[in-house]
């Protein structure tokens, strides 16, 4: 049986380094300093577990091996991200940990007033009676992805120390920068060497994803004319104005606030200048491919209204694919592996929730490399802010899901 405290305690461990990365540091790799501390942590934990060929690049790449102990297979691979999201703060995370849950709301941080509400996350009732973590209300927890890390990790743990399950040869990758959507760019897939593998990268208990929204992430740069506001009339050109103007032209209700399931959306999710010049990054997304290339196209149809109403460069548009849907990857010959995810989660007595990804994961790219990789369950939610929350159980269970996963790639050609 796995220890479901050590388990805790690695958990708790990993999510008190500070590796919240940084979007607008695309100069180095890793973009904070604080995932490189991390990984050479993990590194070495790694080596004292007795894991073998661990290595540690200078952009924060890990990779390491569990060898084959008699079974024969295809090689499977383990992949999480050491960074955290740029959403919100991950300095001095202060867990919060409620045993025996009751259904009620938490209070979070008594002094801020700052208090979980079920009204808000009514799926939080799913788990009373469980022992969960929470935050202190301040920072994140860090599960999205150190929880990946945990499960796996003492995943290769336990099949070390238990060496009567036989099991073929396993790669694990621990990657920086996902949340910028950076990592995978430097994964060495070749190094890796793994036949597919899987990002412990989800949510809820018994998520298994293998389709993901395609992903672009436009700059629209808004030029203005900024005249002193007292002589200002018929002269000045107001970039601000433009910026609000374009927001209220975005088709309604194709935001995130109002999609779900495979609906895509536009949104603008963060906006800087003045009258003369400001700038907005966009996020556009859809699991259609063709859905996606009619939205970017509506950007720049768009652009070319404002340059015809303002004139020739008010508007600009440097267009940014970020990753694609890997289900066409996934559907194309290897299905076999998400049939194995399935049998290791109700091995585990997990019941398997196939959805879309609303968002996206390291295995998306690596889809498109070569390297087959659909997404696991975490057992986190509310990714991304204060009121992250991690059911221990579902933790233990995304271990469990690993194990069994190991377990069984053998018989999987």
């Amino acid at each position: 049986m796995i220890d479901t405290e050590h388990v805790v305690q690695r958990f708790l461990k990993y999510v008190s380094f500070d590796t919240q990365s940084d979007e607008d540091n695309d100069a180095v790799c890793p973009s904070t300093p604080g995932q490189l501390v991390f990984a050479k942590a993990l590194a070495e934990e790694l080596k004292a577990i007795g894991l073998s060929d661990v290595t540690l690049d200078e952009h924060g790449y890990i990779m390491a091996t569990l060898p084959a102990n008699g079974a024969e297979g295809p090689v499977v691979g383990f992949i999480s991200h050491v960074d955290t999201s740029p959403d919100a703060s991950g300095r001095d995370i202060k867990p919060v940990r409620v045993t025996d849950y009751d259904g009620k709301d938490v209070v979070l941080n008594e002094a801020q007033g700052l208090v979980f509400s079920t009204k808000a996350f009514p799926e939080v009732l799913k788990y009373k009676g469980q022992d969960i973590l929470f935050t202190d209300g301040t920072t994140l927890l860090g599960a999205d992805d150190k929880a990946g890390i945990t499960a796996i990790v003492s995943a290769m743990e336990y099949l070390i120390q238990h060496p009567d399950i036989a099991h073929g040869t396993i790669r694990i990758g621990f990657t920086p920068d996902e949340e910028t959507g950076r990592s995978a760019a430097l994964f060495d897939v070749k190094q890796f060497a793994a036949d597919f593998a899987y990002t412990v990268d989800g949510g809820e208990l018994g998520g298994l994803e293998y389709e993901n929204f395609n992903a672009a992430n436009p700059v629209i740069t808004f030029h203005g004319r900024s005249v002193h506001t007292g002589d200002a009339k018929g002269k000045m050109v107001n970039a601000l104005s433009i910026a609000a103007e374009w927001q209220q032209l975005l088709p309604a209700g194709e935001k995130p606030e109002y999609t779900e399931g495979h609906e895509g959306f536009f949104h603008v999710y963060k906006l800087h200048g003045d009258v003369e010049t400001c700038t907005m990054h966009m996020l556009v997304r859809d699991h259609d491919r063709q859905h996606f290339e009619r939205r970017k196209a509506l950007l720049q149809q768009m652009a070319d209204f404002f340059n015809e109403k303002y004139g020739d460069g008010t508007v600009v548009v440097t267009p940014h694919d970020v990753y694609y849907n890997m289900l066409e990857k996934i559907e194309d010959g290897h299905m076999d592996v998400v049939d194995l995810a399935k049998e290791a989660m109700e091995a585990a007595g997990v019941t398997p929730q196939v959805a879309p990804i609303r968002g996206g994961t390291d295995g998306a790219q690596l889809s498109f490399r070569g390297l087959p990789c659909p997404n696991l369950f975490t057992g986190g939610a509310n990714f991304h802010g204060r009121y992250e929350y991690l059911p221990i159980p579902s933790l233990v269970k995304a271990c469990e899901t690993v194990i069994e996963i190991a377990k069984r790639a053998a018989q999987h050609s």
